[in-house]
């Protein structure tokens, strides 16, 4: 409910244009409010976005306002021409502890199917901008899936990752058993699968699931860090960067090379491509305009 100060404000400016531009521009500059998530820009550039999940008594399990909340801030930042690039993390006790029991307890066959539950959660996947997973405590479950929708991870040194489902009597649901697969091989996603076993963050890395280990106290600097080198190239042809690398991991060789070959050749429509390229023989720093 608004104030009695901004209902004055507002009434003024129906009689004052000049006063209703500049409430328009500052009511529309403030960021949204969120229950459990926090969303700010990072760096030294404040060119990186930065959502932090933040549900401690559940240790951030995955609900689904909590869901909502991050695809509405990725949406954000992924319109927003000063970000570059995006951070998700958790807290040092959990990235995410998995998705909220309670809340799918008593769901059923049918009441999944006509509710498509689970369908919306794959909002990371298909932000545009690169998404870096700063890891740190659990990733269990929904957590461990949404790590593995980001573009990277990097997991502090006291990170543990798993699929437990199969403990409670289902099987992962938000691609626990596809991302997985293609990222640690067949053998070891069987045996996370079906075991339900954690594994440290050293493992993970060791497996290909992680990039690099940070301190506890570091990783989140050092994704930001990551997502500032990520900013400072053009926006534009990350993006494209990024969906050829996707293709690669969603086809076959040859499709993938073709995929590649086509988006390369498209950098050459673009200004950046052009100002990149001149920069590089003039020895200077590009001036990327994004488009």
């Amino acid at each position: 409910m608004a104030t009695p100060t901004v209902t004055r404000l507002v009434l003024r400016s129906a009689y004052n244009p000049r006063n209703l531009a500049g409430f328009i521009k500052f009511y529309s500059s403030q960021a949204p409010s969120y229950e459990f998530i926090k969303v700010e820009k990072a760096g030294e550039k404040k060119n990186v976005g930065l959502i932090t999940l933040n549900r401690p008594k559940a240790l951030n399990a995955l609900c689904d306002k909590l869901v909502t909340e991050i695809n509405d801030a990725l949406k954000s930042f992924d319109k927003d021409e000063t970000v570059g690039a995006i951070v998700l993390t958790g807290s040092e006790k959990a990235f995410a502890a998995g998705a909220d029991i309670k809340e799918m307890a008593n769901n059923t066959f049918s009441q999944n199917i006509q509710g498509q539950f689970l369908v919306g959660w794959d909002g990371v996947s298909r932000t545009t901008k690169p998404v870096i997973a700063a890891v740190n405590g659990y990733a269990l479950g929904g957590g461990c899936e949404v790590a593995m929708m980001c573009d990277i991870i990097y997991a502090g040194d006291k990170a543990r990752f798993a699929q437990p489902e199969v403990t409670i009597g289902t099987i992962p649901g938000a691609g626990g058993t596809q991302r997985l697969t293609r990222a640690v091989g067949k053998s070891k996603a069987m045996e996370i699968v079906l075991t339900g076993n954690q594994i440290t963050a050293e493992e993970a890395e060791k497996a290909g699931l992680v990039s690099k280990v940070f301190p506890a106290d570091k990783v989140v600097d050092e994704a930001i860090k990551l997502g500032e080198k990520i900013s400072s190239h053009s926006q534009l042809t990350v993006a494209m960067a990024k969906d050829a690398v996707n293709t690669a991991y969603e086809t076959t060789l040859q499709q993938g090379l073709n995929y590649e070959k086509k988006m390369f050749w498209g950098t050459f429509a673009t200004a950046d491509q052009k100002e990149g390229m001149s920069a590089f023989a003039e020895k200077r720093k590009p001036n990327f305009k994004n488009e």
